[in-house]
């Protein structure tokens, strides 16, 4: 887990009165762990002996994930690791080993412990190792109510250990890696285990066991996520980008630095960066010489690489009108909120409704909102509700949605109302 997942993870929450007590005051630092930091596992031979150990084991499986993003191309595994009674800590280099799938099935039967599992299970799935149950720590925080719920901080909350992050954001793909990173990475599964444990009491404490139990299953069971429709659009600043043209000249550097990307197995952005492309594209060069003065084209590329930045650019200027990008995409659910005011009051009045009601239940419910239901599930119920908005026409429109069991349970009657006191 990476630092910026593990920032992201501590977005804050207020809990109400009476949510998770913070039952250790007093941390204490976790410098080593309890067996010591394992040699890496980098061969087949070695690989059979961690199946074999794990096999073995009783209990849940700590699993995590390091990724080299923002050093490599893409989102691969450049270290795994696994923690179980019994079978000690394994370290796992998928350099080496780069098929998991006899690890992977040797676990199948095996709840997996994980923190923010959607970021770690699609690199795991990529080397062959796919749960079938799971429990994520992360989630559980979050619906148990408590404030912070990064790993470091759910350990402190929780059990009173502090964890050390210094090593979170470093280029994983390092061969060898260095002894303090591998000490940092071991000790990211050494209570994961105990912290779950500790977490299933509190939502068991709270009545929302069950609530996370679903949640678990879902993300399980979850295929991967679709391919992402014109991966350009999300360059950095392209709210600047108005017209056409220069949407394609974005479009056509986008794709030519992701090519070299992965070719030379580097971060996109260590190519060139964002800012650069949405530069080129407001100026549209004519030139080399052009080109070059514009910001990221600096001295320090030479002319080769200014010449193939340059062709993008040439190749966008030289496209005919009904071979340039639309400047939007279209749209397959509701349009902007702030946009419906004026499209449709009746769904901007459903809107403000229920968005009232969830954040008031919410809040008596000590969870995040956007865990109870999510804002696009909302958003769309208002937009196109159901003719005649009852209890079942309502938790049917939520289930064809996503909602969970759960979610729909507790959310319909409230959602149902707010569908009704702004009929017309």
């Amino acid at each position: 887990m990476t630092d910026v997942e593990d920032s992201a993870a501590d977005q804050t929450t207020q809990p109400s009165e009476g949510g998770p007590p913070d039952v250790r005051p007093a941390p204490v630092p976790l410098l080593e762990p309890e067996q010591g930091v394992p040699p890496v596992t980098s061969t087949p031979e070695a690989l059979a002996e961690v199946v074999r150990a794990f096999s073995a084991g009783t209990g849940p499986v700590a699993v995590d994930a390091e990724r080299a993003s923002g050093y490599r191309y893409g989102q691969r595994a450049y270290l795994v690791q696994l923690r179980r009674e019994g079978a000690g800590t394994a370290l796992i280099d998928p350099v080496g080993c780069p098929d998991l799938s006899g690890l992977g099935s040797a676990l199948a039967d095996t709840e997996w412990v994980l923190h923010a599992a959607t970021q770690d299970l699609p690199c795991l799935r990529d080397i062959g190792m796919r749960p079938t149950g799971l429990f994520d720590t992360e989630l559980a925080g979050r619906l148990a109510g408590f404030p912070r719920v990064g790993l470091g901080a759910m350990v402190e909350q929780v059990l009173g250990y502090t964890l050390e992050k210094s090593h979170s954001a470093v280029d994983w793909s390092t061969r060898p890696l260095p002894e303090p990173w591998l000490r940092y990475a071991a000790l990211d599964v050494e209570l994961l285990v105990e912290l779950r444990d500790e977490l299933e009491q509190e939502l068991r404490r709270q009545g929302k066991l069950s609530w996370a139990l679903e949640e678990f299953a879902a993300i399980a069971s979850a295929p991967p996520a679709p391919p992402r429709k014109d991966p350009w659009r999300r360059t950095s600043g392209m709210h600047k980008v108005r017209r056409r043209r220069q949407l394609a000249v974005v479009r056509e550097l986008w794709t030519t630095r992701d090519r070299i990307a992965q070719r030379r197995d580097v971060s996109p952005g260590k190519v060139i960066g964002d800012a650069a492309i949405v530069e080129a594209a407001l100026t549209q060069p004519t030139d080399v010489r052009q080109l070059a003065g514009l910001p990221g084209f600096g001295p320090r590329m030479g002319r080769k690489q200014l010449e193939q930045w340059q062709s993008a650019v040439d190749r966008a200027r030289g496209l005919p009108e009904s071979e340039l990008p639309p400047l939007g995409q279209p749209v397959t659910g509701p349009p902007p909120p702030r946009s419906w005011a004026d499209r449709s009051p009746e769904a901007a009045a459903r809107l403000a409704a229920a968005r009232a009601a969830v954040s008031s239940l919410a809040e008596e419910l000590n969870l995040p909102q956007e865990n109870l239901i999510t804002p696009d599930t909302v958003r769309r119920l208002c937009w196109d509700p159901p003719a005649e908005p009852t209890v079942d026409a309502v938790a049917a429109v939520l289930a064809g949605l996503g909602a969970r069991p759960w979610q729909i349970e507790l959310t319909v009657t409230a959602l149902t109302g707010a569908m009704a006191a702004t009929e017309v």
